[in-house]
């Protein structure tokens, strides 16, 4: 978690230095002053990578170092079972154009597409975490 929490520390660096810069620059280039919107958005840019990497940062000191952690681990450290992924499930398509179609009854404001919507995603969702429930073993 070490290096991702490395990764979302130079965006934050990079947003911050980038906002100062385009404030900086907005407000020498143009008669209205800084330009408020772009420098908000890239500060905000910055503090969301900075809240990320702090939290990557939080989570690394509480689990064992990865391989990805180590500077002198090799590929074949990392070799091993990492999860059961199911290669033959439809759900995950089932979800994104549920979502889909939320989203774009959001952004035209359909009240009774969003419910669909919305409905239509719960079942998805439902159905992908029991794909594989089978229910109590007795």
């Amino acid at each position: 978690m070490k290096v991702e929490a490395r990764v979302f520390d130079i965006v934050a660096i990079f947003g911050f230095v980038v906002a100062t810069v385009y404030a900086v620059l907005t407000a020498q280039m143009t008669e209205d002053g800084i330009e408020p919107i772009g420098t908000v958005a890239l500060m905000l840019t910055g503090g969301l990578a900075l809240l990320v990497g702090s939290y990557f940062r939080f989570v690394a000191r509480r689990i064992e170092p990865r391989p990805e952690d180590h500077e002198d681990a090799e590929i074949s450290d990392g070799a091993g079972e990492l999860g059961f992924f199911s290669p033959g499930s439809y759900w995950p398509v089932g979800i994104a154009a549920a979502a889909s179609l939320t989203g774009v009854a959001l952004a035209f404001w359909q009240p009774w597409l969003i419910i669909v919507g919305v409905v239509v995603l719960l079942i998805t969702v439902a159905g992908l975490v029991f794909e594989y429930h089978t229910g109590p073993s007795h």
